[in-house]
């Protein structure tokens, strides 16, 4: 959620930080700030909403200094204030953090006993304060930090800048991703490779409980225990370093026109020569009783489509869960379970959470599109999604990729339980592979959608139907279009419509159904029926032959013919749009929607 960014480097560097943390904006922020420490001085500045105000800040009042760290904070303890802004200090202290420290109300009552009172409404000044603490009885920067993670419970990632101390920075993560790097009489410190790219080509990446002391020409990592570790250092991809929207307005513009490309990409990694190609060490579902499925938002309703598809194919039940619920509920993990994973990200704090409950007791399956994640490293087996860095805050092609490995991993699962024939699965493989030329087809259809979208920017309630597979697609419509436009929406399964939704249904709540034809479709009709007999407006998005049965709609938008089964992948297409254009019709921020963020790394 949350940036971080540090630096020790030869020249000033708060441009170097400011810029670094427009490049994490992606992950979502209320304010911002930096510190650093110029000829043995530590100060810092803050200001509440986006960058350019801090820049604004730095105009009129700089802030040198060869030496700096820098955030964007995404409230969870306290409002967006200038006060509770990071960095955080407390006398010779200041610290900027990323995570949740679950017990700072006990620690800071024992501090404040001690007379280091607290300014702000956060839970991270409480380490600023311990620090501070430690410091003054003697401590050095290095044994402070020390005996400062031994009291915090909770995620963090941390980097810690010291008044006196020019060549000196401390870092730190437990539950919450940071990576460090040591180039050429630099070093630094992020959250994220995308910060970094531009200054260095490779990371060091942190382990659970690590933290690092760093100056310009050391590095020392130690484990939870203190003890001296060794961490490989990996290259920086370069796709990593390029984040330009290439002439779109927004990143969700040129993620979703993306998809033809990232989703061919993806499904020739696991299709070739029609054939499945599978990592040498995927499960064989030969031995797998049940499975078990874990995420949290958009993810979450891409597994509930692949337990369509995995139950239809493989003849095999899945059980999907909410990351959230899933790790307090500690659920009953029986022999034969294999427990499936889902993250963009792979560091959703909730899902890594889940995983370590199932870690041990089942295989476990990661399907994420950062390979180095903390999901990643943790997983028995990873099937890498392959879409590509994902910007803007609502995940389009992330979604899209997902869909087609599990689509994947369901045929794998179907081939190991001789549950379809050979003729059967090239039929299924063919069609799959069509999907990107049919997504593309689908985005032809953009200005009819944005013409919809804008009679949608209208209504303040709005309803999702589908059937079937498409039911989560209907949630995944009705989650995009509130996430960026603010507009209530709610998804349904059609036929649950009568069994209270319809109480809803008046000429001023406009219905979306996604509703190929398919053998449910005559269903789907009814229930549409249903809605425009009680002056409800609907917008049929279907295929030529749906269309053309239906002429009392109020809007309609006629997407490509598609197989059956991998429908949804192709109708998250019209979903995207109609939210992106609605939200460009009520004029709101499309990437980085209030109060969301794109990585959610606390609870």
């Amino acid at each position: 959620m949350c940036g971080i960014v540090g630096v020790l480097g030869k020249h000033e560097v708060s441009p170097l930080l400011v810029e670094a943390l427009k490049r994490l904006e992606y992950r979502g922020y209320d304010s911002a700030g930096i510190a650093t420490v110029d000829d043995g001085h530590l100060d810092r500045r803050r200001a509440v909403g986006k960058l350019i105000n801090l820049s604004d800040t730095l105009v009129r009042d700089p802030l040198p200094g060869k030496s700096g760290i820098g955030h964007t904070r995404w409230a969870t303890h306290g409002a967006p204030t200038e006060v509770n802004a990071h960095p955080h200090r407390a006398g010779p202290v200041a610290v900027v953090h990323n995570g949740i420290i679950e017990n700072f109300e006990t620690l800071r009552a024992e501090l404040k006993a001690q007379n280091f009172g607290a300014e702000t409404d956060t839970d991270t000044e409480t380490i600023a304060l311990l620090a501070q603490s430690y410091l003054e009885d003697g401590a050095t920067p290095d044994e402070a930090v020390a005996q400062t993670l031994q009291r915090l419970e909770g995620a963090f990632a941390l980097a810690f800048l010291f008044d006196g101390y020019d060549d000196l920075m401390i870092a730190a993560r437990r539950g919450s991703p940071l990576a460090i790097s040591l180039d050429d009489g630099e070093a630094y410190v992020g959250s994220d490779a995308i910060a970094l790219a531009p200054m260095t080509d490779h990371l060091t990446y942190l382990e659970e409980g690590d933290w690092a002391v760093l100056t310009r020409n050391s590095v020392q990592i130690y484990d939870a225990h203190n003890q001296p570790v060794e961490r490989p250092s990996e290259p920086i991809t370069p796709e990593a370093g390029r984040v330009e929207k290439g002439g779109h307005r927004h990143w969700m513009a040129k993620e979703i026109a993306e998809q033809p490309a990232v989703l061919d990409q993806a499904l020739q990694h696991y299709i070739r020569d029609a054939d499945l190609v599978m990592p040498n060490d995927a499960v064989d579902f030969a031995k797998v009783n049940r499975v078990v499925m874990v995420a949290c938002g958009t993810a979450y309703y891409a597994c509930h489509v692949a337990k369509y598809w995995i139950e239809r194919l493989a003849n095999l039940p899945v059980e999907v869960d909410v990351a959230s619920e899933f790790r307090y509920r500690e659920p009953p993990i029986p022999e034969g379970t294999l427990a499936v994973f889902v993250s963009q990200s792979g560091e959703t704090a909730d899902t890594l959470a889940a995983l370590n409950y199932c870690k041990g007791k089942c295989p476990i399956v990661a399907v994420v599109n950062v390979e180095g994640s903390s999901i990643a490293r943790a997983a028995d087996v990873v099937l890498p999604i392959l879409a590509g860095r994902e910007i803007g805050v609502a995940s389009t092609k992330a979604f899209t990729c997902q869909l087609a490995v599990l689509a994947v991993l369901a045929l794998k699962a179907a081939r190991d339980r001789g549950t379809l024939t050979g003729e059967q699965m090239d039929a299924h493989l063919d069609t799959l592979t069509r999907i990107p030329a049919l997504i593309a087809q689908a985005l032809n259809i953009e200005d009819e959608l944005r013409d919809i979208a804008r009679d949608l920017s209208e209504a303040r309630d709005i309803l999702f139907l589908g059937r079937g597979a498409m039911y989560p697609l209907a949630l995944e419509g009705a989650l995009k279009l509130k996430e960026i436009s603010y507009i209530h929406a709610e998804g349904y399964a059609s036929g649950e419509l009568k069994h209270g939704p319809i109480a809803l249904v008046d000429d001023s709540v406009p219905v979306i159904v996604f509703a190929p034809t398919d053998p449910l479709f005559g269903k789907t009709v009814s229930n549409m029926q249903e809605v425009m007999a009680r002056g409800g407006k609907v917008v049929l998005v279907s295929d030529t032959q749906g269309l053309s049965s239906q002429r009392a709609t109020w809007h309609t938008a006629q997407m490509p013919d598609v197989a059956e089964l991998w429908a949804p992948i192709l109708y998250a297409v019209p979903a995207q749009l109609l939210a992106y254009h609605t939200a460009i019709a009520k004029g709101t921020d499309v990437d980085q929607p209030r109060n969301l963020a794109k990585s959610v790394t606390v609870e």
